[in-house]
């Protein structure tokens, strides 16, 4: 039997009341008088049934089960509790030869499993790591409450997760996030290039209880396709010419955590089955190994492509796109958004003051309004290198509009020419100058309808009415 001399103090924890279910009797008693001794509050059960009558009596923080019983085993205890949820922390013990068995017990919610014979400190060991978890998860969640009341951001914008948005489809893709955080199901983000896929990518993890965990980020793009595989799934020693060490893979790497795959569109299709298998089977195979290594991990995607359409080209799976698109997320453009640029200028404008040690604090109106008018193909980043360029070459407190570069002062220019010249029709051409008017005035505004109304020289109502009639919302 092993010795009993308390090994560590009993973490000050709140898995206090612990339930351990096995079918040996010396075993039961010997765990229970050891944590009883180290402060636990320890109570044994001698199978599946007696634990659940036990469980549906008083509530447990910990069970730790042996995975093998005679009748109903610990797996088939393990998702009963899931059944039932929420799953407290489960530890598998497991005597040799039944290492398997627990393994697909982490695969299905346990936290982790005790090789038989144990030490005391062992159990101890795998406590604290448990309790630390559940600091970490508590810790997540009143960031997630917090984070989930957005504060308010520049010109009132929210923010979420370094991004900032006051328009009506960032609000929407805010709000997604908050929701989706929460599961383990895939995520697959699509927008332009610019539009801040990684940025949203981060915030879900964050969010998640998995964001103790580590994130890993990698461009599927920017590695060449010999070297993917091994960079996905890692490689034994011997495996290929170069490979004179074991790697672990960055599935291994995110194990517990997040993989981010940008640019999951550019995936060889030769690589895209030994991922759906991945992700399918939440295992993985090394190059050059003959068994399969388990992982946890969380799959966010993200892509400019037209997925649908490289389906239909027989360029990406489709079961393997249907695997991702689980939880969709869509970044509009920053063209659709012009309500989010005056926050985000003013954000920019702080952030590179402080990081270089400018004296710059606001933008000049003209300069905003050439901002405003420019279409920005690089969307989010376009507009932040073009701020972070303004600055450097501004002489005064200000960005004025001589310091922005000529192809934003010429874009705008033309963009104002096609509004009625491409339009015949008087009426139609009215209507869509009084739209873009309203438009522009709510964005200077802030969205304040009353300023908005005197700016325009209408009361009140009537630019109530037209907000209505030309359906201008998130304004």
């Amino acid at each position: 039997m092993p010795e009993l001399a308390p090994i560590f103090s009993a973490p000050k924890t709140a898995l206090r009341r612990i339930l351990i279910v096995d079918d040996e009797e010396s075993l039961r008693h010997m765990l229970q008088l050891f944590l009883s001794r180290e402060g636990f509050d320890a109570v044994s059960a001698a199978g599946a049934p007696q634990a659940l009558a036990e469980l549906d009596a008083r509530p447990y923080d910990c069970v730790i089960c042996d995975v093998r019983m005679p009748g109903a085993s610990g797996l088939d205890l393990l998702d009963e509790l899931r059944r039932r949820g929420p799953l407290p922390t489960v530890v598998m013990m497991s005597a040799y030869g039944s290492n398997d068995l627990a393994l697909q017990a982490m695969k299905r919610g346990a936290y982790d499993y005790i090789g038989k014979p144990f030490k005391p400190d062992e159990v101890l060991l795998v406590l604290r790591k448990a309790e630390e978890r559940e600091r970490l998860r508590r810790e997540n969640q009143s960031l997630r409450r917090a984070l989930s009341d957005r504060v308010a951001g520049p010109g009132g914008a929210g923010t979420l997760g370094g991004m900032i948005g006051k328009s009506l489809g960032m609000q929407t893709v805010f709000r997604t996030v908050q929701k989706v955080a929460e599961y383990k199901t895939n995520v697959l983000i699509t927008g332009e290039s610019g539009t801040g896929k990684e940025l949203v990518a981060r915030a879900v993890h964050d969010l998640s209880p998995r964001a103790a965990g580590p994130f890993v980020a990698v461009n599927c793009g920017a590695i060449p396709e010999p070297l993917l595989e091994s960079e996905l799934f890692g490689h034994r020693k011997g495996a290929f010419t170069d490979a004179s060490r074991d790697k672990r893979g960055l599935f291994e790497e995110a194990n517990g955590g997040t993989l981010f795959l940008d640019e999951i569109g550019e995936l060889p299709v030769a690589v895209q089955v030994k991922f759906l298998r991945a992700i399918q089977e939440e295992e993985i195979r090394r190059l050059g190994d003959t068994r399969e290594t388990p992982v946890d991990v969380r799959v966010v995607a993200a892509t400019v492509r037209d997925l649908p359409a490289e389906v239909k080209a027989g360029r990406f799976r489709e079961d393997l796109y249907y695997r991702l698109n689980v939880l969709p997320i869509h970044l509009p453009p920053l063209r659709d958004r012009p309500e989010d640029i005056p926050p985000l200028v003013d954000h920019f404008v702080g952030h590179y003051a402080h990081k270089h040690g400018m004296a710059v604090e606001a933008i000049a109106p003209d300069a905003m309004q050439l901002l405003l008018d420019y279409p920005w193909p690089g969307n989010v980043r376009e507009l932040e290198n073009t701020i972070e360029r303004a600055m450097v070459l501004c002489d005064g407190t200000r960005i004025e509009a001589a310091v922005l570069e000529d192809r934003i002062k010429t874009s705008a220019e033309r963009s104002r020419v096609p509004l009625v010249g491409a339009e015949m029709s008087i009426k139609k051409a009215s209507r869509l100058v009084e739209e873009e008017l309203i438009r522009k005035a709510l964005v200077a505004t802030g969205g304040n309808r009353t300023n908005a109304a005197k700016i325009l020289e209408i009361s009140h109502r009537a630019l109530l009415y037209k907000i209505k009639e030309y359906g201008i919302a998130g304004l």
